[in-house]
């Protein structure tokens, strides 16, 4: 089969369209025929020997991509609700593993989720890892409750503007930060206050916030700090930051949570639902073809 893969981490130019063997099922997967695949920054860090590369281990040549749409081609023994047919879409194996790249994928049938016939493949591929860092971001770190108070920052980022239709789905008053020219789109999908991130003295008059999705970090994330309730908690996305956002959050008696996305079928299910249904919308930044994937990374970094 064709794949795009990488026989060492130096970056974009080190990847290469090749043949090379299908892979091979382990318990509880299912083959996918692939049809559609995300790029994101983990994509981008990792080809240049950042972001997940610490944990693919020395094995070349290394298959990138970690979300898919596709069409179920085999499944396991062991693999209940799927079969031969199904349209399907996937976060997998993160962040030891890839392999999307290909025109055929391995997965484990817990990452991944059915796919409606009115949802397009090309728009549910980028989905997975922004929707779900949103989603776990929101529910599993910071215990979302109707009518609290939210604010996003980058709210207009591949996350953020998840996030924002995600809290004020959730009955959530949803304050999103970004710049003057994406303020019309945050307002529209739900935000109820937008900010613009340069107006210093606007960012200061933010206060009293049960919820903040830091996706900034930095210096940004430690600033934000000070806007969190006492009961409140702050999420922070960027992981070369996050220690430093934690200790300005303990060190002002409140609390941060890093987050790293966890593959789950079952929110993605729920998240796709609300793709089918209209009531969550996705951003795409463009389309590009198989023979332009380096085109495609270089406008992702």
């Amino acid at each position: 089969m064709k794949a795009i893969v990488l026989n060492e981490l130096t970056g974009t130019d080190a990847l290469t369209l090749t043949n090379t063997s299908e892979p091979e099922m382990k318990a509880g997967d299912v083959l996918i025929r692939t049809r559609a695949v995300g790029i994101n920054p983990i994509d981008v860090k990792t080809a240049a020997g950042g972001g997940a590369a610490p944990f693919i281990g020395e094995e070349r040549p290394f298959i990138p991509g970690w979300e898919c749409t596709g069409t179920v081609i085999g499944c396991g023994s062991d693999v209940s609700g799927f079969a031969s047919g199904d349209r399907v879409v996937g976060f997998l194996h993160f962040p030891n593993r890839a392999g999307c790249f290909a025109e055929q994928v391995s997965a484990p049938a817990d990452q991944i989720a059915h796919l409606p016939s009115s949802v397009d493949d090309r728009y549910a591929a980028g989905l997975a890892p922004a929707g779900l860092t949103a989603y776990q971001a929101l529910f599993d770190k910071g215990n979302l409750q109707p009518k609290q108070r939210v604010l996003i920052l980058a709210a207009a980022g591949g996350v953020g503007h998840l996030a924002v239709q995600l809290a004020k789905a959730e009955g959530a008053y949803v304050v999103g930060t970004a710049s003057p020219s994406n303020h019309a789109h945050l307002l529209n999908l739900g935000c109820d206050e937008v900010v613009d991130y340069k107006d210093t003295d606007a960012i200061s008059a933010l206060t009293d916030f049960d919820l903040i999705i830091d996706g900034v970090g930095g210096q940004t994330g430690v600033d934000a700090v000070r806007a969190l309730t006492s009961s409140g908690v702050l999420v922070t996305l960027p992981s070369v930051t996050k220690d430093q956002v934690i200790e300005a959050a303990t060190a002002a008696g409140k609390r941060a949570e890093p987050i790293r996305v966890e593959p789950c079928g079952k929110q993605l299910a729920i998240l796709v639902d609300q793709v089918a249904q209209g009531t969550l919308k996705l951003d795409i930044a463009a389309h590009y073809s198989i023979d332009q994937i380096k085109d495609a990374y270089n406008a992702v970094a």
